[in-house]
């Protein structure tokens, strides 16, 4: 196993490229908040449980994604900004496949 790399847009705008392991099970939420790229408290509220959207991000590359599951998807149809190629991050688990992913974190609502 080895680190892949991540592009993540926070939401001020600025492009960070990460290193994210894929022998942790970690998710993207769980990257962002390592790498401090929100602040504190605005990212991740529910702790990943796909419970809040507060980790919502925009998927701007063409990686092969797992399908949404079913409370991801009743998440986001409650959330705001949401976007055709949103997704929750904290149901984006980190694995080789994802080496180059590109997303953008939602506004903070």
């Amino acid at each position: 196993m080895k680190d892949i790399k991540i592009k993540i847009t926070d939401r001020e705008g600025t492009t960070h490229v990460v290193d994210a392991p894929t022998d942790m099970n970690m998710n993207v939420m769980e990257v962002v908040r390592s790498y401090e790229l929100a602040p504190e408290g605005t990212i991740g509220v529910c702790g990943g449980m796909a419970m809040c959207a507060s980790c919502q991000c925009y998927v701007m590359s063409d990686h092969e994604l797992p399908e949404m599951s079913y409370d991801e998807d009743l998440m986001l149809a409650e959330a705001f900004n949401v976007k055709d190629n949103s997704r929750l991050g904290c149901q984006i688990f980190i694995n080789e496949e994802l080496d180059g992913l590109e997303i953008e974190l939602a506004p903070e609502v």
